[in-house]
């Protein structure tokens, strides 16, 4: 087992262009090819109005893998809501976990009237915080 010292995490926020499960699927499969190869781990929330991703890993292949998502057509107006160093990975089983925004987020009408942009990093964070509970405890551990 490589320890990594460097660790960067990255949330942002997009909207999807189109999205249908063929879509979805795409963007998953690259994001895990991708993300295994360069020792990313991290979560991706969606639905039909908002893609929120938590990015992790070393800190030049977190930027990296970003960079790569603000040139994908397949996000609209991606926007970085967290940048930090971090200790521990949140997902680091997950080259990226899919959660169809069955954990908490905030509702369709919240994020129409601009519930992100008086969200603080500490709610975002949060957001994939219980996230990563609730898969910690589905998986018993």
């Amino acid at each position: 087992m490589t320890i990594i010292t460097d660790l960067s995490q990255i949330i942002y926020v997009s909207q999807p262009f189109g999205y249908d499960a063929a879509i979805l699927s795409n963007i998953l499969l690259d994001a895990r090819r991708c993300n295994e190869r360069d020792g990313v781990t991290g979560a991706l929330v969606c639905r039909h109005d908002i893609f929120l991703q938590l990015l992790e890993g070393p800190t030049a292949e977190v930027e990296a893998t970003y960079a790569r998502i603000l040139r994908d057509d397949r996000h609209v107006s991606p926007r970085k809501l967290v940048s930090r160093s971090i200790s521990r990975r949140m997902f680091a089983d997950w080259a990226m976990l899919h959660d169809p925004a069955k954990s908490f987020i905030w509702s369709r009408q919240e994020i129409a009237d601009g519930a992100l942009d008086s969200a603080t990093p500490s709610d975002v964070i949060k957001v994939f915080e219980a996230l990563a509970e609730n898969v910690e405890r589905a998986a018993g551990t």
